[in-house]
């Protein structure tokens, strides 16, 4: 068994999964406690074929939906903690060593903050207002999990059924049901830099709106809305 395992999805990444595990092996935990999984939904680039040079396994994914490839990851992870995140993020250096620092005293899971990657100022703006809600819902009691940047107990990710297969808005909704378990903590000294490409690919008012109807359908207790796709960028 080691400390985490870190579990990423692809789909046509060969352009930036390189750089993305690149970060991920230069952790200042040392690379024998954690392993890196990726779980592919089926590339028709390189992706499998870089991600080999970094990552301990390399998988494809069998089950549906984004967050069925992240189930599929903790299917056959060793580590303590599952950590989560995407193909285009880049982790700070001490990424790894804060995450596992945060569990003890009934916490099943930690989350925290994503930045812009690009260097613009309307997407830092949309980011700080983005990462006000997110503590703003904390300080509530709210805690959304987020699908580029949370770890949890691997145990408590089993006992409540991982991630289900919304279309949307998954993550969130796995970090409802994770607060019934025990201590959800949003931690925002645990930023990563997410890249822009969704916004630039769906449009700002789009990505916003979609999730807020998503968030809007799971305080109801309804399931999410939308057709999963796999998306190419």
């Amino acid at each position: 068994m080691v400390d985490a395992s870190v579990i990423v999805p692809t789909y046509n990444e060969e352009r930036i999964i390189g750089r993305t595990l690149s970060f991920i092996c230069r952790q200042s935990t040392p690379r024998s406690r954690y392993e890196v999984i990726i779980v592919d939904g089926g590339s028709k680039d390189r992706t499998r074929e870089i991600a080999a040079k970094y990552a301990d396994r390399v998988i494809i994914q069998k089950s549906r939906a984004v967050g069925g490839a992240r189930n599929d990851g903790v299917e056959v992870a060793r580590g303590r903690v599952v950590v989560h995140t995407d193909a285009d993020v880049v982790p700070p250096e001490d990424w790894l060593e804060r995450i596992l620092s945060l569990f003890g005293d009934g916490v099943v899971a930690v989350c925290g903050p994503d930045g812009p990657l690009e260097p613009s100022a309307k997407y830092r703006v949309l980011y700080m207002g983005i990462n006000a809600f997110s503590y703003i819902a904390y300080r509530l009691g709210f805690v959304g999990t987020r699908g580029t940047n949370t770890a949890v107990l691997r145990g408590a990710f089993l006992k409540v059924g991982g991630y289900t297969d919304y279309p949307m808005c998954d993550d969130v909704e796995l970090g409802f049901r994770l607060q019934k378990l025990g201590r959800v903590v949003y931690d925002r000294r645990l930023k990563v830099l997410a890249s822009t490409r969704r916004f630039e690919k769906n449009g700002v008012r789009g990505v916003i709106s979609d999730w807020l109807r998503g968030d809007l359908l799971l305080l109801s207790g309804r399931r999410t809305v939308g057709s999963y796709h796999k998306e190419s960028y």
